[in-house]
């Protein structure tokens, strides 16, 4: 992650200082105005009270924001790069000359999709002579956000005026898709159990491609006995098998309407972006080739295959160009072009939602065009909420329509779901927690089989 950090100094130009009543102040105010009233009303000639007191809270204000003291200079740290879903935090850091202080706050205009309204106010805290304060935040959507604008605002020793500085900010700060499974300890668990190291090997003992024969050893499959070449040298004989290298594996995005609500403060596609490049890496490793595509009303991103491990930072680059759509998206155009694009047989991951078999129909039909030629996979998320609702004790007559409801779409799911099983397609269905295990799991057994060479 990388920080950019604005020294904003205590006398420049393009800044505003101003001089502002704090909220105690008001509170002093609207005390005060029903104090002068009753002045007015029991002594009328004692109505220049009033002004005088008004002034004498203005005084005092005044007083109060210039034993503030003034700004030496402010640091504040911005980072420029972050993932979506993880949280990152903006810091600021204030110096003053003299004067005392009650209470040091600032705040930071930012992109909605960094922080919740746009807007991120913090108080800083007195640390080593200086002031100190962050604010945590954690982006909803990827793309560039940006900060916009920084005040500064500090109180005098009475908390009643404070001095105000605001500075126009112009730090771009990209959100990138979220490669925190790549980066975690399970993972090197699947390449443990899968056998992929760092470097290059031939893997023998899995697969389908037949690569030497060995003295058969107790505890060996008894399928993999060469019997011809067995009796040939009167001696028992198995076959070993290299694991196929090379292979093709697409993940293609729906980047429509569906895949865009959010599932945990976090989009579907975000989440399925976020398994995909975890299985990515896993591939690359594994010697196999991997390619991304991404589509809505007409296909979108389509990148080239990357063939190594060092090159996974352009599947990151391009998973972060993926966009989201308020419209449906049309698989008959997308699988099409995605199939005339690919010279050989290739496992295509396929990750996609839906509400009920009619928005399915399309998706089952462009699907089943697939498989006569390529490993197909269907990668959708589990609807915890609908389940919870379709299982809900029913309290009042609204519950249980509710109820019966839900449990009627998840029937419809489970159809759609059974009619790509039919056409021969393999089809993960879970929460989007586990959905990055059950994806490389999945992976590793067509990988296996051999299934896609």
């Amino acid at each position: 992650m990388r920080f950019r950090q604005w020294i904003l100094p205590g006398q420049g130009s393009g800044r505003g200082l101003a001089i502002v009543p704090t909220t105690r102040a008001a509170v002093l105010v609207a005390l005060a105005a029903p104090v002068a009233v009753v002045i007015a009303a029991a002594a009328p000639g004692a109505w220049i009270a009033a002004p005088a007191l008004g002034g004498a809270l203005l005084l005092l204000v005044f007083a109060d924001a210039c034993y503030a003291g003034s700004l030496r200079d402010v640091r504040l740290t911005v980072p420029r790069d972050i993932e979506v879903g993880a949280e990152s935090a903006l810091t600021a850091d204030a110096t003053f000359r003299f004067g005392q202080r009650s209470r040091v706050d600032a705040a930071v205009v930012l992109d909605p999709r960094l922080a919740p309204g746009g807007r991120a106010a913090f108080p800083l805290g007195r640390a080593d002579g200086a002031w100190r304060g962050g604010f945590a935040f954690t982006p909803s959507r990827r793309g560039t956000g940006k900060a916009e604008r920084f005040w500064l605002r500090w109180a005098g020793p009475l908390g009643l005026g404070a001095r105000q500085v605001t500075q126009p900010l112009d730090e771009a700060v990209r959100v990138w898709p979220n490669i925190g499974e790549v980066r975690s300890p399970a993972l090197q668990t699947f390449l443990k159990d899968a056998q992929f190291g760092l470097i290059a090997r031939r893997i023998r003992g899995e697969g389908t491609q037949f690569e030497a024969l060995t003295e058969y050893q107790p505890g060996m499959d008894r399928r993999r006995i060469d019997w011809k070449s067995s009796a040939r040298h009167v001696h028992l004989y198995a076959k070993e098998f290299e694991t196929e290298r090379n292979n093709q594996i697409v993940f293609a995005f729906d980047c429509g309407q569906t895949m865009c609500e959010p599932v945990a403060g976090m989009p579907r596609i975000d989440r399925a972006v976020s398994a995909a490049l975890a299985t990515a890496y896993v591939a690359l490793k594994g010697g196999d080739r991997v390619a991304l595509f991404g589509f809505a009303a007409r296909p979108e991103v389509s990148t080239p295959f990357i063939t190594d491990s060092r090159e996974f930072h352009r599947l990151q680059s391009a998973a972060a160009g993926l966009d989201y759509h308020a419209q449906e998206p049309n698989f008959t155009l997308a699988l099409a072009t995605l199939a005339g694009r690919l010279q050989r047989r290739s496992l295509i991951v396929i990750f996609s939602d839906f509400t009920d078999p009619t928005s399915a129909e399309l998706m089952i039909e462009s699907i089943g065009r697939l498989v006569s030629r390529h490993v197909v996979l269907f990668v959708t998320m589990a609807d915890e909420e609908l389940e919870d609702i379709a299982i809900a004790d029913p309290a009042d007559m609204q519950v249980l329509a509710m109820s019966v409801t839900a449990d009627s779409l998840l029937r419809q799911r489970a159809l759609v779901t059974r009619r790509l099983k039919q056409l021969g397609v393999d089809v993960i269905e879970a929460p989007y927690s586990r959905i990055g295990t059950r994806l490389i799991d999945a992976y590793l057994a067509i990988k296996r089989a051999g299934a896609i060479g």
